[in-house]
């Protein structure tokens, strides 16, 4: 029999003679309380035939509290020396004798059963060895006397009492710790009702599920999801390192540090990892509010040794995990308290770390360094998984955010090399200008403008905007700019210069190469400036109109005609041509100056002509107003604007002869320009005057046609201008041996810096320019 058997002895009265503590256990009677009591005391109900004695089978008992318990149970006569029957030993089965005991004894879940007033009645194998005691040690003990006094256990207990008192089932999860554990557990607790057969409450059963493990997978899968939203929520490299680190700690790390190589920060491509890898930190926190107590300041650089965690890390392109004691983790800790040992104390306790690449796209960027100090639980081989896979998406963010950053700086280099860097000299107007490139993510945009020095001392305004944003942008912009260059240097006038900047942009999309031509849908406006006559002359296509702020301070948008975008075709350009006063300034701007997401279009323009209207100290000091009045702190859009104060070129800067188509006039008209260039301080230059006059003019009268005029113009060089009605163009060519004519233009070209021709409404205009004196 075993120790703890629950044995009875009966009289040949039905009275108890003898009671084993088994029996004690399990009525919760005590052997000096039933020995000497008839047995029937003891029974819930009557046997159905009326006695106890030699019965075997299922009999209920009254338990010591009152709730009822049913046995099964063997009796056994017990004879004296006759043969007569003196008693019975009953004993009660043994609970491993059923397969449902079986059951609860091996159950790998922890298993307990308590009676309606919290005290022990039965504790499974699982359950004693999460609690560290025999089942003899709880067996009948208030619950609250075996353990402490946490919350969880508090909880515990309410949910027995409420399970006793409501004969519902219960069921909760909750975090708690138990002897032989190092952490606290995460248990699914399930409590239901035990009955007897009539349906009486005779105890509550429980069952415990450690549910830990799959508790950290639901949080490491959770983080996961959580990354997604949290990192790469801007394309700045430092930034979501520091939101990498705001996911990693307190949830996964006490200490978290994010380390990239160098070339990550800037434009270089990646070179070979060398042995000791030399790194720059960009994030790091700590669960220490104020004092991280790291060995490596935020923008500090510092190299790994090859042994070390991180450096192998990168080398090897996995996590690397290590704990405390191991030699790896010692060496990384001394270097680290070598290194900062005011931090030390800081990293006290620290008993696991793990070390995992960011890498992208086939590139290691750099590495992110995890350690745990509070947190109970050493990194695993799960928690290694998991932090490969969450750098993984992190370090694609930082290679997406390294790639923008780059592609922008690339963009923008190639942007202000093709935008104007010093505007050259004329003295037409007054010029100043901005360019902003927008903050958003759409990259820089194809916005530009240029000052183009034309001959007779007038000068070409151009702004443009090309369609959409990045590289290619900015390179159409390049191409555009050129294209309106050379056009501009053929002097033509504003409409027809758009007419064949449109013409370039429908041949290069009809090309028939089958790519998309960026130049489609491109704007520009193009001005020419007269400073003689003081005239100016507008044309655009698809652009803003440009702004007219006059001497007085009123501001004015021209009633000019758009024209269609390049490449749209179908319509002509018009251009629109005005006398403007000495001092008047020209507004050209990109449709980026004009704002207008909160206020419709005609809003935006009356605001603008407001702000350019406002006194201004200088040019330089309205742009500035102009640009802080309407723009937003960060511009959705490239903003070009280029202001231009004009000027004139008086009487005592220009001359003007009216020269009759006889050759015999030519020498009086060279006289009457030495004079003025006497009368200008520039006789050091007549007799290189006196040559190209001479040259022009009997060109003219030989092959052009009345009427004939000589023009002098000093500006920052001399020009000579010789206009007739003919529109036939000279052509330089090389005379031969015995060439009479053929030899004037070459001579011209010779002697003078620049030379050439251009159309005008009543024929052509042949010019030449020489530096002056001291220049």
């Amino acid at each position: 029999m075993e120790p703890d058997a629950a044995v009875a002895v009966l009289d040949a009265l039905g009275r108890v003679t003898g009671w084993s503590d088994g029996a004690r256990l399990l009525t919760g009677h005590a052997a000096g309380d039933v020995v000497g009591r008839p047995a029937a005391d003891l029974l819930a109900e009557e046997p159905a035939d009326g006695t106890l004695l030699a019965r075997s089978g299922t009999i209920a008992l009254r338990h010591r509290d009152g709730h009822r318990i049913e046995l099964a149970v063997t009796a056994c006569a017990v004879t004296d020396a006759d043969g007569i029957p003196a008693g019975y030993v009953v004993t009660a089965d043994p609970p491993g004798c059923t397969l449902a005991a079986q059951a609860f004894e091996q159950a790998s879940m922890s298993m307990s059963v308590f009676d309606l007033r919290q005290r022990y009645l039965r504790v499974n194998d699982a359950a004693c060895k999460v609690m560290g005691v025999s089942e003899a040690s709880l067996s009948g003990r208030f619950f609250p006397d075996t353990v402490g006094e946490a919350d969880y256990h508090q909880g515990f207990l309410r949910h027995l009492r409420e399970v006793a008192e409501t004969g519902r089932p219960v069921r909760y999860e909750s975090f708690a710790g138990a002897p032989t554990l190092n952490r606290e557990h995460l248990w699914s607790i399930e409590m239901w009702p035990l009955r007897a057969g009539s349906g009486e409450l005779t105890a509550v059963g429980i069952a415990a599920f450690d549910n830990t493990e799959q508790y950290w997978a639901r949080r490491r899968l959770a983080l996961l999801n959580e990354a997604t939203t949290r990192i790469g929520t801007t394309l700045d490299v430092v930034r979501t390192a520091e939101e990498l680190i705001g996911l990693l700690v307190p949830r996964y790390a006490d200490f978290a540090s994010i380390d990239l190589l160098d070339w990550v920060l800037g434009a270089e491509e990646p070179p070979a990892l060398p042995d000791g890898v030399e790194m720059r930190r960009v994030a790091h926190g700590s669960t220490r509010a104020g004092d991280p107590g790291s060995a490596v300041s935020i923008g500090e650089t510092h190299v790994y040794k090859p042994t070390l965690p991180p450096a192998r890390a990168l080398h090897e392109g996995h996590a690397v995990v290590c704990q405390a004691g191991e030699p790896e983790f010692v060496e990384w800790l001394a270097e680290r308290n070598v290194r900062s040992p005011g931090g030390s104390s800081h990293r006290e306790g620290a008993h696991s770390m793990i070390a995992v690449p960011l890498r992208a796209r086939g590139t290691t960027l750099g590495v992110a360094v995890c350690v745990r100090m509070a947190h109970p639980d050493d990194y695993g081989p799960d928690d290694a998984a998991f932090a490969e896979e969450l750098a993984s998406r992190a370090a694609v963010c930082v290679d997406n955010a390294r790639r923008f950053a780059r592609e922008r700086s690339t963009a923008l280099a190639l942007q202000h090399s093709l935008l104007p860097r010093g505007l050259p000299g004329q003295a037409a107007v007054e010029v100043a200008h901005r360019y902003l490139p927008c903050g958003s993510l759409a990259g820089i945009g194809g916005d530009w403008f240029d000052v183009i020095p034309l001959s007779g001392g007038r000068v070409a305004l151009v702004v443009g905007d090309v369609v959409g944003h990045g590289i290619q942008s900015s390179a159409t912009m390049g191409r555009l700019r050129t294209a309106v260059r050379t056009l501009a240097d053929v002097d033509l006038a504003p409409d027809e210069l758009l007419t064949h900047l449109d013409d370039l942009v429908t041949h290069l999309a009809a090309d028939g190469s089958g790519e998309e031509v960026a130049e489609l849908g491109a704007t520009c406006l193009y001005t020419v400036y007269d400073p003689v006559a003081r005239r100016l002359s507008v044309a655009g296509a698809g652009h803003p109109a440009p702004a007219v702020i006059l001497p007085g301070g009123t501001a004015e948008l021209l009633p000019m005609t758009a024209g269609p975008p390049l490449g749209v075709g179908g319509l002509p350009f018009e251009a629109l041509e005005l006398e403007l006063p000495e001092g008047t300034v020209v507004a050209l701007f990109t449709d980026g100056l004009m704002d207008y997401r909160d206020r419709d279009l005609d809003g935006a323009a009356e605001e603008l002509l407001r702000v350019f209207a406002a006194p201004a100290d200088s040019l330089e000091a309205l742009c500035d107003n102009v640009l802080k009045a309407v723009l937003p702190a960060q511009p959705c859009d490239d903003v070009a604007l280029l202001l231009a104060r004009t000027r004139a070129l008086g009487a005592d800067r220009v001359a003007t002869w009216d020269v009759p188509p006889d050759p015999a006039r030519v020498a009086v008209v060279r006289q009457a320009a030495t004079e003025q260039l006497a009368a200008w301080g520039l006789a050091e230059t007549s007799f290189v005057t006196e040559l190209v006059v001479s040259e022009l003019v009997t060109n003219a009268i030989r092959y052009g046609e009345p009427p004939i005029q000589l023009r002098l113009i000093r500006d920052r060089a001399l020009i000579c201008e010789v206009s007739d009605a003919s529109s036939t163009s000279p052509h330089l060519r090389r005379a031969h041996v015995y060439d009479e004519g053929g030899r004037g233009l070459l001579l011209v070209a010779q002697l003078t810096q620049r030379w050439g021709s251009r159309q005008t409404a009543a024929g052509k205009t042949i010019w030449a320019e020489q530096p002056l004196p001291g220049a």
